[in-house]
């Protein structure tokens, strides 16, 4: 997965983020032997990921070059083997942290 380029693709790659944890969580809600485990960080994920994107859309949004990780990146370091959609997850942070992929 590339990261991206411009603003709006990065918006899009966090609203994207925002639609596969919903997604993930209905799944999650149907397994009753594991909702209990994996509900807890779905939802901290899902807070996590919708405040990044209002921030985002409202205009409050800052990079933080070479700060620390996401807090999700936590998560998917300790549950990113059930998380489908992590290549999406480390594009985001890769980006919070290094910036917009500028072509040289």
């Amino acid at each position: 997965m590339k990261n991206p380029k411009t603003v709006d693709e990065y918006i899009d790659l966090v609203h994207q983020a925002v639609y596969e944890v919903d997604e993930l969580r209905a799944v999650v809600e149907e397994d009753e032997d594991r909702k209990g485990m994996i509900l807890p960080w779905v939802d901290a994920m899902d807070v996590e990921l919708r405040g990044m994107y209002e921030t985002m859309v409202n205009g409050t949004y800052q990079f933080d070059p070479n700060g620390p990780d996401l807090p999700f990146m936590g998560i998917i370091k300790r549950f990113g083997a059930n998380i489908p959609f992590k290549p999406l997850l480390n594009v985001i942070n890769h980006t919070h942290r290094f910036g917009l992929e500028i072509d040289s």
